[in-house]
């Protein structure tokens, strides 16, 4: 499947995709810092990613083990940068995910960040394997953050209600 495909279309076409999608995401990102948050809101993206590992079903996005433990490490690290930027607030009796102008930063950072390791891991890896250890360490990435997100949502909630 992917075989047939010139390796170099697939890093362009992976990297402007990744290039649209993290656009795309802080765009909805600035968006959603408008409306009163809920578990829900906050649960939804790592379950609706989640449903990506099916790639794995497919040998060409199979990772070795210490792949995944490298991606995963690497997630949890940036995870770190994304709690620290998300903080709540209460407004008008409801709560709102503060607005922080370092997040904004912090997205295009990591984007870039992910694209540069891409172009430099795509030389000696191949682009499927690429593909399954970048899907690990954004979910690895995400799935922290959005526990962390619950966790303070559901502080900052308990704190309303009283």
């Amino acid at each position: 499947m992917l075989s047939s495909i010139p390796s170099q279309y697939l890093i362009i076409g992976s990297t402007v995709m990744a290039l649209l999608m993290g656009t795309f995401v802080m765009f909805i990102r600035l968006r959603a810092q408008k409306k009163p948050v809920n578990a829900r809101k906050i649960i939804i993206p790592p379950v609706a990613m989640s449903t990506g590992a099916l790639m794995f079903i497919f040998e060409e996005f199979r990772v070795a083990p210490l792949q995944i433990v490298e991606a995963s490490v690497i997630g949890l690290i940036f995870s770190t940068v994304l709690i620290a930027t998300s903080k709540f607030e209460v407004r008008e009796g409801a709560i709102f995910l503060k607005r922080s102008k370092a997040f904004f930063f912090i997205l295009v950072g990591l984007l870039v960040l992910r694209v540069i390791l891409k172009l430099i891991f795509s030389n000696s890896l191949d682009v499927g394997e690429l593909g399954g250890m970048f899907w690990i360490l954004a979910f690895a990435m995400i799935v922290p953050w959005r526990i962390a997100m619950l966790w303070q949502f559901k502080k900052l909630e308990k704190t309303l209600y009283v």
